[in-house]
């Protein structure tokens, strides 16, 4: 463990019970959803990679635009 996390930790363990769990839940879900994220991520990289080559391919035959922020 690092001693920045274990400085959280300990600073965490300062706050009331309610809020320690609060923190502890949110930790757990951010970490499981990097999880999934990276999961995701690997799986799709074929599909990916098939976008990336269109977009590539459109550009080059000029079939596309360039980005106007304002009309965001």
């Amino acid at each position: 463990m690092t001693e920045l996390l274990e400085k959280a930790f300990k600073e965490a363990s300062k706050l009331p019970e309610m809020d320690q769990n609060t923190l502890a839940r949110w930790l757990i879900d951010e970490i499981l959803a990097e999880k999934r994220w990276e999961k995701a991520f690997a799986e799709s990289e074929d599909v990916l990679d098939k976008l990336a080559d269109e977009a590539l391919m459109e550009h080059a035959e000029g079939r596309t635009k360039p980005l106007n922020a304002s009309r965001l």
